[in-house]
């Protein structure tokens, strides 16, 4: 077995003999054979142990052994303990959700704090079976079907190639001891509800059913990939990048098939759920304006698009402009000259810039995020008009509206930035001094 073992780990190039790896131990009869393959091999290895808490002195045996371990390795020994059950009702998850929540959060404060270059756990290939149907249950898509991969992040998984009756027999020939977990048997837990229902049933209609089910996960894991390919090569077609923002092409999308789930896909990694992709495909003909949200982006219906936009906090600060300043960085980046009008000045043809009579306005001017209510005389025109009313008239869509920025003399709005500038604030033939804003990129 050892020498299947190396050949996994150089296989799936998971590590070398110049890593360093720390290995979660929980001694448990997988951790323990993990534990002696690794060190039979010649690797550089520390431990991690975590105390969950849940099975009373148990726990605290299982910490001792996992202790002697250490020792017998002569391997560094990380411990720690959770109030597991208490994170768990605070978080509102299962028991089984908060340990390895909390495990894994450790691992990786561990490996980062002292540089190790990888996380060993002693998943193998039943636990493979178990995750199938697990996933199974919940409705996961494809992905979820092909199982745990040998390397994930910096977590690697050894022992995948291994059944947990060929890790038993190395345990026996080996002799080594380790700590029996009674809630393995507890059929109040999903996963052993699999492992002594589920599987041995699937064995009475087909005893090679372990190893078939692993194949079938094989090439589950290559249609996968192939259907991976094929999502990204469609968002290249439908999808425009605009800084923060993708524009996903309507039309382009609807050629799509099928596009529920071609849709679903795009957006899944954005936190959008089965359910809301089919409330965004049913907008998809109805008026502009209607918005989606997750938990960290949204979708807006903008007329022959949908903006896919990060979602942004509401910033209600205001920030100044000073008469002596050369230079604003932030929420947005704008250069400031004063200087005296020349014969030979003429008004750049930009959007970026703003050419204002100084002479017209009272340092310190605000910048500020436009506010429904704001009007102003846009440059060229008598008449006052809402700010959203211009909006409107330049089809702004609504996260471009979000990131306007305005420049005020208190009340009065002087320049909305990077796209028009109030009238009343214009260089004349009277204007002596000029006030230049540039927007910076």
């Amino acid at each position: 077995m050892l020498q299947r073992f190396i050949h996994y780990i150089q296989e799936n190039q998971l590590f070398n003999q110049n890593d360093t790896i720390l290995v979660g131990v929980s001694g448990g009869i997988d951790s323990v054979v993990l534990l002696d393959l690794l060190e039979k091999g010649g690797f550089s290895m520390a431990i991690a142990h975590c105390n969950f808490r849940l099975r009373n002195t148990e726990s605290d045996a299982d910490e001792e052994l996992v202790t002697d371990l250490a020792r017998k390795y002569d391997a560094p020994l990380f411990k720690t303990a959770f109030d597991t059950a208490e994170y768990a009702r605070e978080n509102k998850i299962s028991v089984e959700m908060a340990a390895r929540d909390l495990r894994y959060q450790w691992f990786e404060t561990i490996r980062s704090t002292h540089h190790f270059d990888w996380i060993a756990v002693a998943h193998h290939r039943d636990d493979q079976l178990e995750t199938f149907f697990l996933n199974l249950a919940r409705g996961t898509g494809l992905t979820g079907l092909t199982g745990m991969h040998p390397v994930n992040g910096k977590i690697v998984r050894p022992l995948l190639f291994a059944s947990r009756a060929e890790i038993e027999h190395y345990r026996r020939k080996n002799f080594l001891d380790f700590r029996e977990d009674k809630s393995n048997q507890d059929l109040d837990y999903q996963r052993n509800k699999i492992r002594h229902t589920l599987l041995p049933v699937m064995e009475t209609l087909n005893p090679s059913f372990r190893e078939g089910l692993i194949r079938t996960m094989g090439y589950l894991d290559d249609v996968s990939k192939i259907f991976n390919d094929a999502v990204g090569q469609a968002w290249e077609r439908v999808a425009v990048r605009k800084g923060s923002d993708y524009l996903i092409s309507i039309s382009e999308l609807k050629l799509l098939n099928p596009l529920p789930t071609y849709l679903f896909e795009f957006l899944k990694s954005y936190g959008f759920n089965s359910d809301v992709v089919i409330d965004i495909l049913s907008a998809l003909d109805g008026i502009s304006g209607k918005q989606f949200i997750s938990q960290t982006h949204r979708v807006v219906h903008n007329r022959d698009s949908l903006i896919l936009a990060p979602l942004l906090s509401e910033n209600r600060k205001l920030f100044y402009l000073e008469e002596e300043m050369k230079e604003l960085l932030n929420p947005v980046h704008l250069k400031i000259d004063v200087s005296s009008r020349q014969s030979s000045f003429k008004i750049p043809d930009a959007r970026e810039v703003a050419c204002i009579d100084r002479d017209k306005v009272q340092f310190p001017l605000l910048v500020r995020k436009w506010q429904q209510g704001d009007y102003f005389r846009p440059l060229g025109m008598e008449g006052f008009k809402k700010i959203s009313d211009f909006f409107i008239d330049q089809k702004f869509s609504l996260p471009k509206k979000e990131k306007v920025w305005i420049v005020a003399n208190g009340e009065q709005v002087v320049w909305i930035v990077g796209h028009r500038l109030d009238d009343r604030y214009k260089i004349t033939p009277q204007t002596k001094t000029i006030l230049r804003i540039e927007q910076g990129r």
